[in-house]
């Protein structure tokens, strides 16, 4: 099987599974179903490895007999290479552009027509009411020649309605930032909704934003159920990013900034994604997260919670059986698996490191994973290193194979500013490692139980806390009989509620209810 880069391109032809369709704005096709599942997911699959990317294949592969279309959406038109290869009942993969080409010469439009549509979507960014999500699709396709991208983002009246609005919201922001902002957003938006769309008896999302905007769409437009796996809340991580940006949505070099003197910026693009993420969770059933903590955080958001239900990550455990142990009781081996990067708050292992070091003279450390994601962050934790004499101590390896590590490994430690569900603690598990983990995401339901009442895996320590987590890290080297203890606790609740083989039959059942039932009967 080929799998074709489906593109939206100038003239509105999009490559579906080898063939060439004429898409005309949208998909019109009346043929049944090509895809049992169309998966739809925003900046990971098939172009990056690890994390979501990585839980895709896996999901994928373990359903051999289900028909996968993949909506896979990026920045911009830049090619990406794909670091995934698809497996072979993979049908299709259609890219799609956030910042759509603006190329195309426009057709002849009624002002009219322009004003009405111009006035639903500048509703999804500047109304806390419900976005009118169906009026504008129907508008934007209802005529012989549906709408591009291009016709609206280029027409005057657009840019007057978008004056108007910049006026109205934010009289005393500068043009130039409201403007490029709206028109980013209005990019992305119009991009979500005019992109043709594979056909599949149903349609999944792995978050809200604008992956989340599409389901709405798909169930709006194919009349297909729709269901969403957030991972993290996608939501709250935007806000974050927002709140911290410096600047956001910067095209082609105008410079769009966010700081004090553009004041209700942020709030703009903080309700734009709210709305999105309103919108997803009102069309999808059922609404998944990884752990009961987040299905709580998506019914504050808005998710009704009848809809919610948990489906965790999972593990092949017989990746790890007949696997000899090479821990070396005169060096015990303490590592950190992950990227470096920020996020994983590398600085605070090093720190800790140096702290159990003093206690522990003998022990040895370690920082497993991929050293490019943020070269200047790397170069500052090695200064850290060697400004702590711990260059003869910690190792930075690089990307490696984590299953050839883990036998050599004596505990694992994270120390992250922000996690879902970290799969490092599973392998952990499935190898009879303790953990040593921040109390954030899941960490502290997978090392303690769901209700902290089961035998503890590991120890939960503090969000940036060096000394706690180099007291940890000393309790454990200090007490070998402990860690084999709590190895072998977390290992039996990894195979009880994490068996990756118990989380595909979950999305079988989702996925393939009618062949699931006359299976079992």
């Amino acid at each position: 099987m080929r799998h074709v880069r489906c593109r939206r391109v100038a003239a509105g032809r999009s490559l579906v599974s080898g063939r060439a369709v004429l898409a005309r704005g949208r998909a019109r096709l009346t043929v049944s179903p090509h895809a049992d599942v169309c998966l739809i997911v925003e900046g990971a699959y098939p172009y990056v490895v690890g994390g979501v990317a990585n839980w895709l294949q896996d999901l994928i592969g373990g359903l051999p007999d289900c028909r996968f279309a993949i909506v896979a959406i990026k920045p911009d038109a830049t090619p990406m290479p794909w670091r995934l290869e698809p497996p072979a009942n993979v049908v299709s993969v259609t890219e799609v552009s956030l910042a759509p080409g603006l190329d195309v010469v426009p057709r002849r439009r009624r002002p009219a027509d322009v004003a009405a549509i111009a006035g639903m979507l500048l509703a999804f960014l500047g109304e806390e009411g419900e976005p009118p999500l169906a009026a504008l699709f129907a508008a934007l396709t209802a005529s012989r020649e549906p709408w591009t991208p291009a016709e609206l983002l280029t027409h005057p009246v657009l840019f007057q309605a978008i004056v108007a609005y910049a006026e109205r919201a934010m009289p005393s922001a500068s043009f130039h930032h409201v403007f490029w902002a709206t028109r980013t957003l209005l990019g992305g938006l119009l991009a979500a909704l005019l992109t043709p769309l594979p056909i599949a008896a149903r349609y999944h999302t792995i978050s809200t934003g604008f992956a989340g905007l599409i389901a709405a769409r798909a169930v709006i437009e194919h009349r297909a159920p729709a269901m969403i796996t957030e991972h993290g809340i996608y939501l709250l991580e935007r806000q974050i990013e927002i709140m911290m940006a410096d600047w956001i949505g910067s095209h082609a070099g105008q410079g769009l900034t966010l700081d004090a003197d553009v004041p209700g910026l942020r709030e703009l693009w903080r309700r734009a994604f709210r709305n999105y993420a309103r919108l997803c969770y009102d069309h999808c059933d059922p609404i998944i997260a990884l752990y009961a903590a987040n299905n709580a955080v998506q019914a504050r958001l808005g998710a009704a919670p009848e809809r919610l239900r948990v489906i965790p990550n999972g593990i092949y455990l017989d990746r790890f059986v007949n696997i000899p142990v090479a821990q070396n009781p005169e060096k015990p081996l303490v590592a950190l698996i992950g990227r470096v990067v920020p996020i994983k708050d590398i600085k605070t292992f090093i720190r800790a490191a140096a702290i159990a070091h003093r206690a522990c003279p003998t022990a040895e450390f370690a920082v497993l994973g991929p050293l490019d994601e943020d070269g200047d962050y790397y170069d500052e934790c090695r200064a850290l290193v060697t400004a702590m004499g711990m260059d003869k101590v910690i190792r930075f390896t690089g990307r490696v194979r984590v299953d050839e590590w883990l036998p050599r490994i004596d505990i694992v430690v994270l120390t992250s500013l922000s996690e879902a569900q970290p799969l490092v603690i599973l392998e952990a598990g499935a190898f009879g490692i303790p953990v040593v983990a921040p109390d954030v995401g899941s960490c502290r339901e997978m090392l303690e139980g769901a209700q902290g009442d089961d035998a503890y895996g590991g120890i939960i320590t503090p969000l940036v806390d060096p000394e706690a987590t180099g007291k940890a890290i000393i309790s454990l080297l200090a007490d070998p009989a402990r860690r084999v203890v709590l190895g072998k606790s977390l290992h039996d609740r990894v195979k009880r509620d994490y068996d990756q083989t118990s989380v595909i039959a979950r999305y079988r059942q989702l996925y393939l209810p009618d062949q699931l039932f006359s299976q079992q009967v």
